[in-house]
Parts: C-alpha cells; sequence; structure tokens
C-alpha cells in the first residue's frame, strides 16, 4: 500500500487542507492517505516549534517510523522545505514529493521568497493582531478563488485556532527556521513534482521556476490560483499529481 502524507505551512495544520485529503483518498483507491501536524501546529500546538527544518524534518521522520515504509509526500510552503530536509537526511525515508508553491535558497532572492508588498501586513500581524485579523489577513494574502464563501472560511478557521492556538512565539520559531533553511544544490534522489500559482501573492511563481531549472524536475502552474493551491483548486492539484504519477517509469 502506497502511503502519503500531507504536511502544511507556516502556523498551519491538518485541517486547512479542507476536504483535499478526501479527494486525493477518492482518486488514489487503495493508497493511505495522512496528514501530519508540524510542532507548534495543530495537535501538537502545545510543543515547542523548533528553530531549524532540519529538526522538523527529523520529527516528521520519528512519526514516519512507525508507518515501516516510504512515504510519498505533499507540502506546500514551509511544509515543502521540511519535505526537502526530509528526504536529504533520511535516505529512503521519502519516496516521492510534491512541493506546492515553495521558495529555496539558494535559488531565490529573498525579495521573491516572500513578497515585499506583504511587508507591512506581516508587521501588524507579528506585532499583535486578534486572532480574527490574523485570519483574515492570511486569507487575503493566500486565497483567490476558494469554493467556500469567506465568512464560512474564517469561522472555521477560528475554531481551529481557538481549539489549537498556535503561539505567537512558535509563529516566530516557524518563520525563522524558514527564513534560514538553505536547500541543498543537488537534487534529493527521488521524483519530484512541482507546483505553483501563477496569483500568488505572498511568494513569488519565480521561485518554482527557479528551482524546477535547477533541480530539471517538472513544473506545473495553475494560471489564477493563490498561495493556498490546495484551497483554491484542490481538483487540479490532483489532477496534476495523478498525470504525474502516471508518466514515471
Amino acid at each position: 500500500m502506497n502511503t502519503w502524507l500531507l504536511l502544511r505551512g507556516l502556523t498551519r495544520e491538518a485541517r486547512h487542507w479542507g476536504d483535499f485529503p478526501a479527494l486525493l483518498a477518492k482518486a488514489l483507491p487503495g493508497s493511505q492517505v495522512l496528514t501530519l501536524d508540524l510542532p507548534g501546529n495543530g495537535q501538537w500546538h502545545r510543543e515547542r516549534s523548533p528553530s531549524t527544518v532540519e529538526a522538523m524534518a527529523d520529527f516528521c521522520e520519528a512519526r514516519r517510523a512507525g508507518l515501516k515504509t516510504p512515504v510519498n509526500v505533499i507540502a506546500m510552503s514551509l511544509g515543502a522545505m521540511v519535505a526537502v530536509a526530509w528526504a536529504q537526511r533520511h535516505a529512503g525515508a521519502v519516496q516521492s514529493a510534491v512541493l506546492i508553491n515553495t521558495s529555496l535558497r539558494p535559488f531565490s532572492p529573498v525579495h521573491h521568497r516572500l513578497r515585499p508588498a506583504n511587508y507591512p501586513a506581516l508587521l501588524r500581524l507579528a506585532l499583535g493582531a486578534t486572532p480574527l485579523q490574523w485570519e483574515q489577513t492570511v486569507l487575503r494574502l493566500t486565497s483567490r478563488h476558494a469554493g467556500t464563501p469567506q465568512a464560512e472560511r474564517l469561522a472555521q478557521w477560528l475554531s481551529y485556532r481557538r481549539d489549537c492556538p498556535v503561539s505567537r512565539a512558535n509563529a516566530l520559531r516557524q518563520l525563522w527556521a524558514a527564513s534560514r533553511y538553505r536547500a541543498p544544490l543537488e537534487k534529493p534522489a527521488l521524483p519530484l513534482l512541482l507546483l505553483n500559482s501563477g496569483q500568488d501573492s505572498l511568494v513569488d511563481s519565480r521561485c518554482s521556476a527557479a528551482l524546477a531549472l535547477a533541480w530539471q524536475c517538472p513544473l506545473r502552474q495553475h494560471p489564477s490560483a493563490g498561495h493556498d493551491l490546495p484551497l483554491d483548486d484542490g481538483g487540479w492539484v490532483v489532477d496534476q499529481i495523478i498525470d504525474w504519477l502516471s508518466s514515471q517509469p
């Protein structure tokens, strides 16, 4: 049985995938689809977030060990950095990976990895925003055409926040880890698919293009989705993965 493990990004948790895991499971009958929260988020929100991506990767490997099988990883943003570090540090643990809207040093400059237009909004969040302001800002920065009405989506996200609040200190540690992570120059020895969004207002789409060129791996771009591509068009993401898998030897 193939196992697919899903990793989210900065301060997000498994429930932020929405209906994407169910869509993927339906498209991959016989496969196991699992989600894993990073330390400091979701079910692990009481834990201290590591200050390095490498430590996050080691956390994932410790949880994978119980499966006794390699995993296929679908990861976005910070989660994609963790997936790359995981594959690099633990040979054979990751069978393949789909990286969504990621940005990696040394392949992209800082102003591509986080668009400068977002600095004021992110600074306001760091200085002290209410939960509603925080989630409104995240939704505005990451989504372009999510199917669920905005008010309903915000209510969902606020309920997740009440259940499993991410501390400001953990959010800052995750941001610090992401800012310092440096990916290997050589592509990890596994099949990789890159997906990105043409209307990503948080991370410049050129980051995925630069990585695809450096690592010589396929890149597919959604023309109108925002940074949270699985939220905006999860069906498209599933279609790209299925098509990619059919092309693998």
